[in-house]
């Protein structure tokens, strides 16, 4: 590949190349427990997403920017072990999972039909992506 052509690639990384560095940086910030990393990222449905922390919590967004999307379920870690599932708002609980795996599954039951693969951008031009007429076979133009 020539120069140039290397220095565009890295000025415009894929949607995938995003999100995947998104999970290598929730994996480095030690902000949540490794178990939950690896379980939502063995997931395909939530690794397509981006992921992001936040008081030690896992969530999900539907686009790559912050402020970050708030339409996906979050996990938490429960006082004394386990986890806890809430959202998609704070003021919204789904209640208690024992493991991983088990909080990873209540939230894939409760994703939105539109999450994944993350957009790239905002959740401001992700709502006006979507707004476009026509099918929106993906919410990601980048999708490969």
């Amino acid at each position: 590949m020539p120069l140039d052509d290397q220095d565009t690639y890295a000025q415009h990384p894929t949607g995938h190349e995003i999100t995947e560095a998104g999970w290598q940086a929730v994996r480095r910030d030690g902000r949540v427990r490794d178990e939950l990393i690896n379980a939502a990222y063995g997931e395909p449905r939530l690794r397509q997403l981006f992921p992001w922390t936040g008081m030690g919590e896992l969530h999900f967004s539907r686009c790559t920017e912050p402020r970050w999307t708030w339409d996906i379920p979050y996990i938490q870690p429960a006082k004394g072990g386990g986890y806890w599932v809430s959202g998609p708002l704070r003021t919204e609980s789904v209640g208690p999972a024992a493991t991983a795996e088990d909080a990873i599954a209540m939230v894939i039951t409760r994703l939105p039909a539109d999450a994944g693969p993350a957009f790239v951008g905002t959740p401001k031009q992700l709502a006006a992506h979507e707004a476009l007429p026509g099918p929106h076979p993906t919410a990601n133009p980048d999708a490969e």
